[in-house]
């Protein structure tokens, strides 16, 4: 998940009337009048204020014949939410991990050949997030790189490089919209816990 969005994300909540909405939408999807009857509200604030929630992400629309229903996209909120309180955490996660540069590297050599190929991907979290962070090193930041880009790259490391690749999103090492993967900030990175 790129920062901007984050902050994007931050900023619509930033208004009672859209808090006020998706707690309505947390019950089940409900057309505009019924939002707007509920808040008593009139119809363009609620078209402006569902416009702003849609851009975000955290709300999508389907229409039924003529009426159009707003649902809300529960795993978009949490997975904003938990990246926030993952950055807000790591700072002090860093000063609590064992993960001096001495356990570093006899971790990665224990899972690296000599060539620095992986031998395979460790099971245990801290070991995992330790050998990840040294294989996405290598890539720039900010430079968004196509699907193909990505698995070409991790092939240096290893063959299965759907595992490594998905690994690098479920971790937050990188984001992907429409096969397109960038570098998150090191603030979104998973930490060893």
């Amino acid at each position: 998940m790129q920062l901007n969005r984050l902050v994007n994300f931050h900023k619509t909540l930033g208004d009672p009337t859209r808090i006020r909405i998706l707690s309505l939408l947390a019950t089940g999807p409900l057309h505009g009048q019924a939002i707007a009857g509920k808040l008593g509200l009139k119809a363009p604030t609620i078209t402006h204020h569902m416009t702003k929630l849609r851009d975000t992400g955290i709300v999508f629309q389907r229409r039924d014949k003529n009426t159009i229903y707003y649902y809300i996209d529960e795993d978009k909120v949490r997975s904003y939410s938990d990246a926030l309180a993952n950055m807000l955490t790591q700072a002090n996660n860093e000063k609590e991990e064992d993960g001096s540069m001495k356990t570093q590297a006899t971790i990665l050599n224990n899972f690296l050949e000599a060539d620095g190929t992986l031998k395979h991907l460790p099971a245990q979290r801290k070991k995992k997030i330790i050998v990840l962070k040294h294989i996405i090193k290598g890539l720039e930041r900010g430079k968004k790189y196509p699907e193909k880009e990505i698995n070409d790259y991790i092939k240096r490391f290893h063959s299965d490089y759907a595992t490594i690749r998905r690994e690098f999103i479920i971790n937050h090492f990188m984001y992907r919209e429409n096969n397109i993967y960038e570098l998150n900030p090191e603030e979104m990175w998973a930490t060893i816990d």
